[in-house]
């Protein structure tokens, strides 16, 4: 097992990675709090790991209420906070309460705004079995649901008690699932940590194997990439939205092409390649550090075009992206990999002319 540590004063938590933990009730016991534990699942993951779960919480004398919400981001709307919630009154859970987030990053958004929301705030953790979930979603206290309009519009920032890492339930992701959280993987080294992306040049056959060392080292360190950001900067006051690169983009095509048509990896790969194609563009990055970007998302069995869809479809949604300001969007950009930079100055024709690039149909990188 490893252990790091996200350093927020009173609200710092630990992240524990490495397989058995699921069944580790020592590692449980700490996070929660004195009363009674609501499981929130899907029916993908439930049927897989929930009952060992359930098993490690009453171990440690806890009465447990099992809620299981329909898998995919279909589920990731207020109706689900409302169905939790109400499950909870009704089992008279009060405030000393903890909710466990077992799942992907959908269970994982869901189950912290309903713990956020939940007699305004009681206890979490996240227990997340998918790549995305462990590198990325469940790491910063970033919860919410979709909004018709636009992803994760309604949420709250609310940090976990703790997040518990059981490399096993990799075994059973699919193989679609795994490829999806390669993306967030791939972006901490283009945001912060070149020697990262290199690495992953060098190394991704053995991820693609799901090698034990490999998959260790890539949950490691992207969470130690992302707690670093997010101590210095928890309510994305600036530095933090870094860590949306190729969100922007990414957002925008999950949004138009209708939620669930691509995971949530999917498009911010097409999303970070689009970002890619817009930094060189205004001359940030050359030439040669796109085809490597491109080069590692392809090698990671990534999709690289977006939907056909009229432009005007996408700049609707990004323009109510939560990173916009004052009507103007932002974008995270690259000025070289290993550094990203956050700038509303961006030329419309440009986006428009990456945008086009990076469709069906088309081939890009003019």
């Amino acid at each position: 097992m490893q252990s790091l540590r996200v350093d927020l004063g009173s609200r710092s938590y630990p992240i524990h990675i490495g397989p058995g933990l699921i069944g580790d009730k020592d590692r449980f016991a700490p996070a929660l709090a004195p009363g009674p534990v609501a499981i929130i699942s899907d029916s993908n993951v439930a049927p897989l790991y929930l009952e060992a779960l359930d098993k490690t919480l009453r171990s440690l004398g806890k009465t447990v209420l099992n809620i299981i919400l329909p898998a995919g981001e279909g589920s990731k709307t207020l109706a689900s906070i409302q169905e939790i919630t109400g499950q909870l009154l009704s089992a008279g859970f009060g405030r000393d309460c903890s909710l466990c987030a077992l799942g992907g990053g959908v269970i994982g958004d869901i189950a912290g705004f309903a713990a956020a929301a939940y007699q305004r705030g009681v206890a979490y953790l996240q227990v997340p079995t998918t790549l995305l979930a462990m590198v990325d979603s469940s790491v910063g206290g970033k919860t919410g649901v979709n909004h018709p309009l636009g992803k994760n519009m309604i949420g709250a920032f609310y940090q976990p008690r703790a997040v518990i890492a059981d490399t096993d339930t990799l075994d059973t992701l699919p193989e679609r699932e795994f490829r999806s959280g390669l993306s967030e993987v791939i972006k901490y080294g283009l945001i912060s940590d070149q020697g990262f992306f290199s690495w992953l040049e060098d190394h991704m056959d053995a991820v693609m194997a799901r090698d034990t060392a490999a998959l260790m080292h890539i949950i490691e360190r992207s969470c130690a990439d992302k707690a670093e950001v997010v101590t210095r900067d928890e309510q994305e006051g600036g530095l933090r939205a870094i860590l949306n690169l190729g969100h922007t983009f990414g957002h925008a095509i999950e949004a138009a092409s209708g939620y669930g048509t691509f995971l949530h990896g999917e498009a911010v790969a097409i999303g970070i390649i689009m970002a890619a194609d817009l930094s060189r563009r205004l001359d940030l990055i050359r030439e040669s550090e796109q085809d490597r970007i491109y080069a590692l998302m392809e090698g990671a069995g990534l999709p690289t075009l977006a939907p056909r869809l009229p432009v005007t479809e996408y700049l609707r949604f990004m323009q109510v992206d939560k990173k916009a300001q004052g009507g103007q969007v932002r974008f995270i950009l690259l000025r070289g990999i290993g550094e990203a930079v956050i700038t509303g100055d961006v030329p419309p024709a440009a986006v428009i002319q990456t945008l086009n690039a990076f469709m069906e149909n088309e081939h890009g990188r003019d």
